[in-house]
């Protein structure tokens, strides 16, 4: 009878209810989620034509749903009066179609499986899964036009009926972290853009390409720079109709050369300092656009370190990119922006003890070409004795030198630091929104060495680093941690192949009721894997995997090495729990 429940739900069948269940946000503060700490009853939700209705299957929670619930309507996803009309959040989700509009049905089935590429632009406003859409901690809800064909086509990917739905929810944040090394970075002046032109350090410039009649930018911008390439310059633009403004004073550029608010639009999309003068690249570097490069050409160290917004390297994707010179086009592409990790190399992950450091940790460790050291760090010891735990037998396996040490003990921290670190590391990959961790950290890179700074520290955030080493040592500092579609659909091919397990993220389970209890243990940073809310079954206390063996121990037992999360323990849940 049981199995007869669960092959139902699988097929999205059976009469659907009258109400459901969800956690409206009216606020901000976990006091405005729900109704006296509890989700609220709401009549199901009608579908049209155009439309799907569809049920939530799990649901993992996210930090970012948490900062929603800090900002409430201040949140810059969120465009509306939160009180009148409140958010339901949840955007790591998989779902299953129960209802098809009739102008779909030759589209879409009941039983139907999807998860969500939850950037959501229509008409370029931002419509995000789980922020102004009714997201996962719901039972059921209706994708409308805005999913199904939105700027970028269609935002529901399919998956296929025999993957698990925790591991497919964990798509998403998987999908994160497998975008952070699929980075893709400029190797010449942007064409059609705009271009700076700064200092007059050294002589005999050039620019073997990307000023030619095959790659151009549309606008010159020159500020003291050397009489003999200024002319050389000044000829080549007429010739190819680039247009020309010389720019007196750095400190009062022409407006033109403003991001907009938000960092969005605007600005100059390549800045060519020439000399090394830490002074001119902080008063320059807040005019870049988005996915700007600043590139230095210097053979000589900078006096003093550089405050550097993080932030924006993070957000905007800025590249800071240098070389000796002359050739201007050589300091972009004799060292491309290396995003993979390095081969047999050293890797350190600052800030491996929550969910996403997990995540890089497990990737680093099951790569088939990954490094063969990896040190993990973190201020808190417990969350990170997990980590070590999960990986250790792998590491083993591999030969890998896995040394995992925390900060709370600070001496033990700078011993083990200054030994590990002693070479450098290839690969410097920061969970901690903290500019002192990301500071500290770029002093250990090895020449060659990438820093992805993939915590969302916020625009503005400043960072002494040392730009000298981008130009007499190729370090390069990069981040992001957005995602697309196509990013998506690589990482579920991954999940489906078996060649990636998002379930050993899983780190707690919980009924829809258990959702708050949920959020407040991400807030407080409670475990060091993700939590999943399954919104159907009947009420389960948010229960740390360890704890069912004694809550359900024939779930329990369906764990992989007593730990791990596995499509039959979830099919053994469901068959308990389902009403």
């Amino acid at each position: 009878m049981m199995e007869d429940v669960l092959q139902r739900y699988k097929r999205g069948e059976g009469p659907l209810p009258r109400t459901m269940l969800a956690w409206p946000l009216y606020g901000a503060g976990f006091e405005n989620l729900g109704r006296d700490g509890q989700p609220i009853e709401v009549p199901m939700p009608p579908y049209g034509p155009d439309e799907l209705l569809i049920r939530h299957d799990a649901c993992g929670l996210c930090f970012s749903d948490v900062k929603v619930i800090q900002a409430g309507q201040k949140h810059p996803r969120i465009h509306r009066d939160m009180r009148a009309n409140p958010v339901v959040l949840g955007h790591e989700v998989t779902l299953t179609v129960v209802g098809v509009g009739e102008n779909l049905r030759d589209q879409y089935r009941v039983g139907d499986r999807f998860i969500v590429q939850a950037d959501i632009y229509v008409g370029g406003v931002g419509y995000a899964y789980g922020y102004e859409i009714q997201g996962g901690l719901s039972q059921y809800s209706v994708i409308d036009q805005r999913v199904l064909n939105s700027d970028h086509g269609n935002h529901l990917i399919p998956i296929q009926a025999g993957i698990g739905y925790a591991e497919s929810a964990l798509t998403e944040p998987w999908t994160c972290v497998t975008a952070a090394y699929r980075l893709k970075y400029r190797t010449e002046l942007k064409p059609g853009g705009t271009t700076w032109i700064i200092g007059a350090g050294g002589g005999g410039y050039t620019i073997s390409a990307g000023f030619d009649e095959s790659s151009h930018p549309a606008r010159l911008l020159l500020t003291d720079v050397p009489t003999e390439f200024a002319d050389w310059l000044r000829t080549r633009a007429e010739a190819l109709g680039v247009e020309v403004i010389e720019v007196d004073d750095v400190a009062a550029p022409p407006p033109l050369l403003s991001p907009r608010r938000g960092g969005a639009g605007g600005g100059v999309d390549d800045i060519v300092l020439l000399g090394a003068d830490p002074d001119l690249i902080e008063a320059v570097s807040p005019r870049l656009a988005s996915f700007g490069v600043l590139a230095i050409v210097a053979d000589t160290p900078l006096h003093r370190k550089v405050n550097v917004d993080v932030g924006r390297v993070h957000y905007n994707r800025w590249l800071y990119v240098g070389g000796p010179g002359p050739d201007i086009a050589r300091v972009y592409r004799d060292e491309l922006v290396r995003t993979e990790l390095k081969p047999g190399g050293r890797a350190w992950f600052v800030g491996a003890g929550g969910p996403m450091g997990q995540m890089h940790v497990q990737r680093a460790v099951e790569a088939p070409d990954g490094p063969k050291t990896i040190f993990c760090t973190a201020w808190g010891d417990r969350r990170l004795r997990i980590v070590e735990s999960i990986y250790r037998a792998d590491t083993e396996a591999k030969a890998i030198a896995f040394i995992c040490v925390s900060r709370e003990n600070e001496e033990v921290y700078r011993q083990t630091l200054e030994e590990v670190g002693a070479s450098g590391f290839d690969d410097i990959i920061v969970m901690a929104p903290d500019a002192d961790a990301i500071a500290e950290a770029a002093d250990y890179l090895a020449p060659g060495g990438i820093m992805n700074i993939f915590a969302g520290v916020a625009r503005g955030t400043m960072a002494r680093l040392d730009l000298s080493d981008v130009y007499l040592r190729d370090v390069r500092f990069i981040g992001h941690s957005g995602l697309t579609t196509e990013d998506m659909r690589l990482t579920l091919s991954q999940v489906e192949s078996g060649n990636l397990s998002p379930n050993r993220l899983v780190a707690a389970i919980g009924s829809l009721n258990a959702a708050r209890d949920g959020l407040r243990a991400v807030k407080d940073a409670v475990f060091p894997g993700k939590i999943v809310i399954y919104p159907h079954i009947k009420d389960l206390p948010l229960t740390p995997l360890p704890d069912l063996k004694h809550k359900l121990p024939t779930v329990y037992a369906k764990l992989k090495d007593g730990r791990e999360w596995t499509r039959e323990a979830e099919e053994e849940l469901l068959r308990l729990t389902l009403p």
